[in-house]
């Protein structure tokens, strides 16, 4: 295959007819794409949509039968793809027909990076949290948490996330991005290794950015490319087992990358952070969804 040849992996759990758009848009791209859409035993017919509006030989639909996760779902297709890039695209997100194309350009101009990401846009047109971040240390989480910038001022140069920040004029470099997109070199991820399966759901993408960065491959932002995300459509209704696994991830996520860095209490109050904050957050959700 050619080396502007994309294989895009969209990893699908009842997303509805949204996922008929992004296949639609994906497969209406200006270079050459197959599109892989693996199922996690979707039951809100949105597989049965998908096949009925969309008949072309570049789709291959894979049924896991069951929810696998996120990493293990979109590990499944990657020995049968063809392309030197591989797009790992959610199925909330909708793309341009000339977007991998612009993303593709920004990766070969830039040979060091191993994956690239674009602006994340809110269906209000704002930067969508998590699109550009630094990676959440133990420090940096407990600042966040805690609230810590708020009397000491000087932290707040030193927080995650960076969607308050004005965008860079050209693409740079970043401790990670978002995982509702990510362009990735195959070159990279054959050096790096495949996502790890030991994250359910939330974190994977940020712990793969840690790997390429130990591999001294770079994570590229792009911000002249856009991409539109309805954040929330595939987990509504179950916004308190989404928290939970986003909570349980960001622990295997310290206990990997920090334990041996961080004072064991520090590591421990880190830890308790994110438990207390995730049974608050549990609280107040449960506690909206009676009220609905």
């Amino acid at each position: 295959m050619s080396e502007s040849y994309i294989s895009v992996i969209i990893v699908n759990y009842n997303c509805g007819s949204l996922l008929t758009q992004c296949v639609h848009a994906a497969l209406s791209s200006t270079v050459p794409v197959e599109v892989f859409v693996s199922d996690n035993g979707s039951a809100d017919g949105s597989i049965e949509h998908l096949r009925n509006k969309v008949s072309d030989d570049r789709l291959h639909i894979i049924l896991n039968n069951e929810n696998l996760g996120f990493a293990k779902a979109s590990n499944i297709p990657l020995p049968v793809t063809a392309g030197d890039y591989i797009l790992f695209l959610n199925p909330d997100c909708i793309i341009k027909p000339d977007t991998i194309e612009s993303m593709l350009a920004e990766m070969k101009t830039h040979p060091e990076a191993g994956m690239g990401g674009c602006l994340i846009l809110n269906s209000d047109g704002s930067e969508q949290c998590g699109c550009r971040r630094r990676v959440p240390t133990p420090a940096r989480t407990l600042t966040r948490v805690l609230h810590l910038d708020i009397p000491f001022p000087f932290l707040r140069d030193k927080g995650m996330l960076l969607h308050l920040e004005p965008l860079p004029a050209d693409s740079q470099e970043q401790e990670a991005i978002s995982g509702a997109f990510m362009l990735v070199r195959r070159e990279a991820m054959e050096d790096v290794g495949l996502m790890d399966e030991g994250y359910f759901l939330h974190c994977e993408d940020l712990d793969w950015c840690m790997r390429f960065r130990q591999k001294h491959w770079k994570i590229l932002f792009v911000p002249d490319v856009e991409v539109t995300h309805a954040k929330g459509v595939c987990s509504e209704g179950r916004a308190v087992r989404v928290e939970w696994h986003k909570h349980k991830g960001m622990v295997r996520f310290y206990k990997k990358f920090f334990r041996h860095q961080y004072p064991l209490p520090l590591m421990w109050s880190v830890i308790v952070a994110v438990w207390l904050r995730f049974s608050l957050l549990a609280i107040v959700l449960t506690f909206r969804q009676l009220l609905r």
